[in-house]
């Protein structure tokens, strides 16, 4: 490893978003340290699916493929989905997607959240140990390693801090310095908030949230169905919120129910039987009865916008940056666009010759991204609020928007586009 004084980038955060920055620098030859509060919990090819679950598009998976991390993800358990069927439970019209109107194997994967984290994890330790080619002793897939990542132990192009916790941050002219809980002091020329919605760093660098919570919750649970799924996600548009079934490679669907909080509160409390009668009337029986239902969980749904995502010499990704309405799966698949924007932004400037930290740099960043994640927050935000409105009126001009986007099918592959990524 370099002097300190060396370190390209400081990425504050290893999961999904912080991970895959991470890795995509160091491959492009950055140097760079990673710190993380605690590791991840461990995935195990014999534990019960995670409940939170992403949809992640095909430009998500090219980066991940890119960084080597793909086929440790989609070897053990991944379930494609090549259609979508959109529906609205209080006006006629359907809208359908199909991969192979574009050309594509899938339009989206579903995989467990808890699993894209365990291994980039993996991949950062091997990089971390060896470098980034070597990982021929790695563990087994699913297994955990018993000894921690100390700060000096890797001699390659990642460190590690695990656990560690930036206690205070010094933006200066050429270069920007983290100072650790433990005393530590990292020196680097861009430092990255990737920790999540509720970023320290971000508060620290007096970046405020805008926003509004949408006073609901998603449930979410794994069902069985009396009829195969068929590599098909569905979602129905109901008063309340979006119904989403969500393909899983072991037959069953992913369920992301989004409900009112007082609903969502007594649905939690339903015995099972009832669960599976309410849940398959919910879904207008598409897959037949619910023969079977996991435990379920629930979490609160939240619109949040950085005001800002550059502060001196420190940028903000993922949900530090960003947390969106989950009715769309849009929300980690933003924040890989993040990770291949800065990126690019990041390899370019250092082509130029350029101070990779410098203000107009990350700037370029910031106007890329902001832009469209506030588009996007805002346009699903808006989806929420037409399709939440229970007036007869918005109901019939909604049925036939989607009828007529289902029958133009330029319109049709435009909207799949963009659900994609492209």
């Amino acid at each position: 490893m370099s002097r300190r004084g060396d370190i390209d980038v400081i990425v504050v955060g290893a999961g999904a978003i912080g991970g895959a920055l991470a890795l995509a620098l160091a491959r492009d030859g950055f140097e760079v340290v990673v710190v993380e509060a605690r590791e991840p919990k461990p995935w195990r090819g014999d534990d019960e699916v995670d409940l939170r679950v992403v949809a992640l598009a095909p430009d998500a998976r090219e980066l991940l493929d890119d960084i080597c991390v793909w086929a440790s993800i989609a070897s053990p358990r991944v379930g494609p989905y090549r259609h979508m069927h959109v529906w609205d439970a209080a006006a006629p019209g359907e809208l359908h997607f199909d991969a192979a109107e574009r050309g594509e194997a899938a339009l989206g994967w579903i995989v467990e959240n808890k699993l894209v984290q365990h291994a980039l994890w993996r991949v950062l330790q091997d990089d971390g140990l060896r470098g980034s080619g070597g990982s021929r002793n790695a563990p087994a897939f699913g297994e955990t390693r018993s000894r921690s990542i100390a700060a000096s132990a890797a001699p390659t192009r990642v460190r590690i801090h695990c656990p560690g916790e930036v206690a205070a941050i010094e933006n200066g002219d050429d270069g920007v310095t983290a100072t650790l809980a433990d005393g530590t002091r990292l020196r680097g020329k861009v430092l990255v908030a990737a920790e999540g919605a509720e970023s320290s760093v971000r508060t620290k660098l007096g970046i405020a949230f805008v926003g509004r919570d949408y006073g609901q919750r998603a449930v979410v649970a794994h069902v069985a169905t009396e009829r195969p799924h068929e590599g098909t996600a569905w979602q129905r548009f109901q008063p309340g919120g979006p119904l989403a079934f969500l393909p899983l490679a072991d037959g069953r669907c992913s369920i992301v129910w989004s409900l009112p909080d007082a609903e969502a509160t007594r649905v939690l409390a339903l015995d099972d039987d009832a669960f599976r009668r309410e849940l398959g009337c919910a879904f207008d029986f598409r897959l037949g009865e619910i023969t079977a239902a996991s435990a379920r969980a629930a979490f609160p749904l939240r619109l949040r916008l950085a005001q800002r995502y550059v502060e001196g010499r420190c940028v903000l990704a993922g949900d530090a940056a960003h947390v969106v309405h989950p009715l769309a799966g849009q929300g980690m698949n933003l924040g890989l666009r993040d990770v291949a924007c800065l990126r690019r932004v990041l390899r370019d400037a250092r082509e130029r010759g350029s101070d990779i930290g410098a203000a107009h740099v990350l700037r370029r960043y910031e106007r890329e991204r902001r832009s469209e994640n506030t588009l996007a927050a805002h346009g699903l935000d808006a989806i929420e609020r037409v399709y939440a409105s229970a007036s007869m009126p918005i109901a019939v001009l909604r049925g036939a928007a989607l009828a007529c986007a289902g029958r133009v099918r330029p319109l049709r592959r435009a909207l799949g586009a963009i659900a994609a990524g492209r």
